[in-house]
């Protein structure tokens, strides 16, 4: 399943529902692309395995840490969830824009 394309994620975080939109562009085992967010455009780069994504990015709002992506693509929708640090997990959803 390809996962190229635009996406509106929601990330259901302890601070409420956080929305991300992202564009990705496989290539083999791996993808590169960009987010956008209230805070601003971030490059992202991970790994595909099957119809399966993983990704992290580091966030300095509200407070600086690593964000862990596991994401799992179903033709125009994925889930999965997000590795929060030490604030544990947060499930997301996208939908392809």
């Amino acid at each position: 399943m390809s996962a190229d394309g635009n996406w509106k994620i929601t990330i259901n975080s302890p601070m409420g529902a956080q929305t991300v939109t992202a564009s990705i562009k496989t290539d083999g085992g791996a993808f590169t692309g960009t987010t956008q967010t209230p805070a601003g455009e971030q490059a992202i780069e991970g790994k595909v395995d099957g119809d399966k994504l993983t990704w992290s990015t580091s966030i300095t709002s509200p407070m600086p840490m690593t964000l862990e992506f596991e994401a799992t693509v179903s033709g125009d929708s994925m889930s999965g969830n997000v590795k929060l640090g030490a604030f544990g997990n947060a499930p997301l959803t996208g939908v392809r824009a």
